[in-house]
């Protein structure tokens, strides 16, 4: 009888387990979906600086996978999701945040994709606070779309471009190692 007390109470426990994750003082959900296509949470981290905790970043694919060469060629859904936790991101320091992301990820060849990265960057001109989300969010049928608060801002075709961008958190020279880490789901 003890037994099967324990195990009803292990079972409840599980039928309730968490639908989100916690990272950087952000909640992220375990399961995104858009425009029909639902991705899974393939790993989070934190972007820090200074020793201070900025952003929660959360990778987003079919099928989880800890290859960032892989996950960057795939011409595939993906998405990821960027919730500031920091009142010191502004919309400049985002927008420089992303002009060096986008350099250390081409090497410095940002000519042949400019043009998307200048379109890229207005939709980060409006002022940033903290609790924004951003959804960056590559569907093959149409390139990225960006989302901020749930309301779309654009999209950008090309492949190419997405590669670059998602390179930004996920290239052998990203943004923040451990938030690399953590987006692979190797932390």
């Amino acid at each position: 009888m003890k037994k099967a007390f324990i195990l009803f109470f292990a079972m409840a426990f599980i039928a309730v387990a968490p639908a989100q994750t916690k990272a950087g003082g952000a909640t992220i959900p375990n399961t995104v979906s858009f425009e029909g296509e639902k991705l899974v949470l393939n790993g989070v981290g934190v972007r820090e600086k200074f020793w201070m905790d900025m952003y929660a970043g959360a990778l987003y694919l079919n099928n989880k996978s800890s290859n960032a060469n892989t996950i960057l060629n795939a011409n595939e859904p993906m998405a990821i999701k960027l919730h500031i936790v920091s009142k010191l991101i502004s919309s400049d320091k985002m927008i420089d945040a992303v002009n060096e992301g986008f350099e250390n990820s081409t090497n410095g060849n940002i000519t042949p994709i400019k043009p998307e990265i200048d379109k890229f960057i207005s939709f980060f001109r409006d002022e940033i606070t903290k609790d924004d989300v951003f959804d960056i969010v590559y569907l093959p049928s149409k390139g990225v779309i960006v989302y901020k608060n749930g309301n779309e801002r654009g999209t950008i075709k090309g492949m190419e471009f997405k590669k670059a961008l998602f390179g930004i958190w996920l290239s052998n020279n990203p943004a923040d190692k451990k938030l690399k880490e953590g987006m692979l789901g190797k932390k």
